[in-house]
Formats: C-alpha cells, sequence, structure tokens
C-alpha cells in the first residue's frame, strides 16, 4: 500500500509517466472495444443466417402448399375431359406421375382412307416448305462465318518470335537442308528445318539469335517434322538470316506498328495466309526488315534487320 501510494506521488510529478500511464489504458480499451465489435459482427452474422434459414423454411412450405393445389386442379380438369387417372408413386419432388391411358378406338366401319388423305396430303408439302428456307439460312450463315474470319489479313496474324538457334546440323537424307534446334521461349526448343546449307556455312548457324515464324502448321520435311521457319532476307543469289536487336531474348513477340492483334495460334494452310502476307514482307533501303513500311520491331528493344541486304523480300 505504501508502495502504491509513492508510485502515485512519484507519477504525479512526472507527467511523462502519467502519459503513458494513459496511453497504456487507452490501448487496453481500444483491444476491449475491437473484441466488442467482433462479437457483435459474429451476433449479427448469426441472427441474419438464421433469418435467412426460417425465411427459406416459409418459402419452401408455401411452394409445397402450391404445387399441391396446381396438382388437384389438374386432376380435376383431367376427369372433367373424361380421361382416367392411374397414381403412379410419388417422385423425389413429392408430385404424383399421371398416366393417361389412349381412348379407345370406336366400335364400327372405319372410315374410308380418301377423305383422310385428301386433308392430310398438303402437310408434308408444307412440311418440305418451311425446311427450306431452314437450309438456306445456315447455308448463309456457313458462307458468313468464312468471311468475317478471312476480313483481315495482315501481319498481326503471324505468331513471329525472337529464337536462339541452339544447335544445327545437316540433314541425314537431304545435302540442302539444315536441321536445328531453336530456343523460342517455350519449355522446350522446337525442331526447324530449314533450306540454307548453299547460303550459311555450318559454323554461322550455331548459337545465333534470329527470327523464327512459330505459327505455320507443323510440316515433314525429308521424314524430320518441322515445328517454325527462320525469316531471312532473300533474292535468287544471296539469302541473310534476320537479326533481332541486341538485348533481345529468345520468346520476345515481333510486332509491327499500325498492325494490332492477337496472331492465330494456327494458320489454316487452305486459307493461304501466310502466301498473302509474305509479298509485303521486305527489307528497307537501311536493311530494316518491314511490313508494308513498318518495321518488325522488339517493344522497347528495338528492330530487326537484315546484315547488307536492302530492297529484298523476305521469305
Amino acid at each position: 500500500m505504501y508502495l502504491a501510494r509513492s508510485l502515485f506521488k512519484m507519477s504525479g510529478h512526472n507527467p511523462l509517466l502519467r502519459l503513458e500511464q494513459r496511453a497504456a489504458e487507452a490501448d487496453q480499451l481500444i483491444e476491449y472495444l475491437k473484441q466488442q465489435v467482433q462479437l457483435l459482427k459474429e451476433k449479427a452474422i448469426l441472427q441474419a443466417s438464421v433469418r435467412e434459414e426460417k425465411k427459406l423454411m416459409v418459402e419452401n412450405a408455401k411452394l409445397k402448399n402450391d404445387i399441391e393445389e396446381l396438382k388437384k386442379q389438374l386432376l380435376e380438369k383431367e376427369k372433367k375431359r373424361g380421361v382416367l387417372d392411374v397414381a403412379m408413386p410419388s417422385g423425389d419432388n413429392g408430385i404424383e406421375c399421371v398416366l393417361k391411358p389412349t381412348a379407345p378406338k370406336p366400335s364400327g366401319p372405319a372410315p374410308s382412307a380418301s377423305p383422310a388423305a385428301a386433308v392430310q396430303s398438303p402437310r408434308p408439302t408444307d412440311e418440305g416448305k418451311k425446311k427450306k428456307p431452314e437450309k438456306k439460312e445456315k447455308a448463309e450463315k456457313k458462307q458468313a462465318a468464312p468471311s468475317q474470319e478471312d476480313a483481315k489479313v495482315d501481319v498481326s496474324r503471324l505468331d513471329m518470335r525472337v529464337g536462339c538457334i541452339i544447335s544445327a546440323e545437316k540433314h541425314p537424307d537431304a545435302d540442302s537442308l539444315y536441321v536445328e534446334q531453336v530456343d523460342v521461349g517455350e519449355a522446350s526448343p522446337r525442331t526447324v528445318v530449314s533450306g540454307l546449307v548453299k547460303h550459311i556455312p555450318l559454323d554461322q548457324m550455331q548459337n545465333r539469335m534470329a527470327v523464327l515464324l512459330c505459327n505455320l502448321k507443323p510440316a515433314k520435311m525429308r521424314g524430320v517434322v518441322s515445328q517454325a521457319m527462320v525469316m531471312c532476307a532473300s533474292s535468287p543469289d544471296k539469302v541473310e538470316i534476320l537479326d533481332p536487336p541486341s538485348g533481345a531474348v529468345p520468346g520476345d513477340r515481333i510486332t509491327f506498328q499500325g498492325f494490332p492483334g492477337e496472331p492465330d495460334k494456327e494458320l489454316n494452310p487452305k486459307k493461304k495466309v501466310w502466301e498473302q502476307i509474305q509479298p509485303d514482307l521486305r527489307t528497307d533501303a537501311q536493311c530494316v526488315a518491314t511490313y508494308k513500311g513498318a518495321a518488325f520491331e522488339v517493344a522497347g528493344k528495338g528492330v530487326c534487320k537484315a546484315q547488307t541486304m536492302s530492297s529484298s523480300g523476305i521469305k
């Protein structure tokens, strides 16, 4: 007791100590209030759940009553029409199934077939007339779909990426072909077959950067499936592999200013998309690779170029 009074007297002379004590008390009060708020929230959630459950139970009971009433009304109407009811065991939803036996055939001579045929004969003709427009509409839709798909044919449909030719060797069954393993930013390298033996020495094919067209349909070339194409500046006498800009890495997308859009997953050979785009691929006077004047560009890193070939086709 004496110690408490002493501390109290000391605190009376020490403002800092009083402030610390008040701060501690305030912290305790805040913590207590937080606990109370949390308890109130939990209580409110619980009460709301109980109310919702009761509400659903009431609605469920009302729906059951409505179903029973509708079932009775239906049975009464069927009885008035003279249909016999055969009650079946109730299903999971509590509604009885009712079978309606077909009405007995009237005794006596059967009516002649000719009047019935006369009445019913136009029906097949009418149905045939109705079906023909449907077929025509389907045909129109089929024709419209390809036209919309082919409306946009430009370089944005090509999946061009920076790649690194990890290794290359001569094709075992073709003197003019190389078989390369190329990293295009995927989990494993792609196998690519290129007809570059006469133009690029084998040692210059090893561990070099290039531009790859990656969404051509894979094609077998002399027994080896090629999964992409190395893009080159090309003339009848000379071929040069396009160089990506410095700092580009395998998998970087080649883009074209003014031609936005996502490439096709795989080009359909029947649509001849590549064949329509290729004539507009050329190097300019500065050896920069372009499509209709728009440079082959890696965003933020620069443009793709040939080493010496200007104003040449690209394929």
